[in-house]
């Protein structure tokens, strides 16, 4: 019952972690390497209002997920915008704003049990014979919610509709009026948001360090290879393989072999198949 329940909770976290890395992937073909920063400091902001500006919880968690959201967008038309089509000059802006940011906010200090955000509900319930707090329950909600949303808003908005355009076909996309740089800094503003929603449900289960923002980024990495990074369905099935794959060898094993299981899981899935389990990038044989 143990792994079970606590395999589902990590398949969902590992989900939540890489939802919004995947959404930008997907849509604008970005590959957002400052997705851990935004995780990072969309829980550090919550935490300076909330302690420090005496801003409530919910309305600090709201605004945390505006003003990194908004960040995104202004990366998007500040830099990124300037190296489209560059995919390597992509990787390193996106990895050197994730080291500014983190190594910033680790100068500053935040880092430590100081620095630990509240729990949305306290206390626990017994299921079984194992005991799990509200909070884990709520983080499995928060993540069934967001993927019935995103579901809805890709197919059912105007806005959502523009995303899944520009993933499949660009040119024709753009040839029927959408705007592929509005829609890429959408896409990079809502991944960033998404990060910091990821941030605020998983944070209160630990304190906050600054060392996290590597640790997401390598953790959505991993997730969207082996899945597929452009597939929220390779992010469904590529979550559940390694968030039980971990809880298993931690249990039966040591904890600490849960990342030796993550970076087998993606040399395996590199040598088997490189676009992932759902990727829809061509295989060695196609680009020969």
């Amino acid at each position: 019952m143990e792994i079970i329940i606590y395999g589902i909770t990590n398949s969902v976290t590992l989900v939540l972690m890489t939802l919004g890395f995947s959404l930008t992937f997907g849509i604008s073909g970005l590959a957002n390497f400052a997705h851990g920063a935004f995780y990072l400091l969309g829980g550090i902001l919550t935490w300076v209002f909330m302690n420090e500006l005496g801003i409530p919880y919910l309305l600090s968690a709201l605004l945390s997920i505006f003003i990194v959201g908004l960040f995104g967008f202004f990366l998007y038309w500040g830099l990124m915008l300037r190296l489209r089509g560059l995919a390597i000059n992509e990787v390193i802006a996106t990895l050197a704003t994730a080291v500014v940011i983190i190594e910033v906010l680790r100068y500053l200090g935040f880092s430590g049990f100081t620095y630990v955000l509240p729990e949305f509900i306290k206390g626990s319930i017994q299921i079984g014979k194992s005991w799990v707090d509200y909070q884990r329950i709520l983080l499995v909600a928060i993540g069934i919610a967001l993927i019935i949303f995103l579901f809805l808003f890709t197919h059912r908005t105007k806005i959502g509709l523009s995303f899944r355009a520009i993933s499949q076909n660009e040119r024709t996309a753009i040839s029927l009026g959408i705007d592929s740089d509005w829609t890429a800094a959408l896409s990079l503003s809502f991944g960033s948001a998404l990060a910091v929603i990821a941030g605020l449900v998983i944070l209160p289960l630990g304190s906050i360090d600054t060392q996290i923002g590597y640790d997401i980024l390598i953790s959505a990495l991993a997730v969207g290879i082996v899945g597929g990074l452009e597939s929220v369905p390779g992010i469904l099935v590529a979550s559940l393989i390694l968030g039980f794959g971990q809880i298993v060898v931690a249990t039966f094993i040591k904890a600490q072999w849960q990342t030796v299981v993550t970076l087998a899981a993606i040399v395996v899935i590199l040598a088997v198949k490189p676009s992932g389990i759902f990727g829809k990038y061509k295989e060695l044989e196609e680009r020969v």
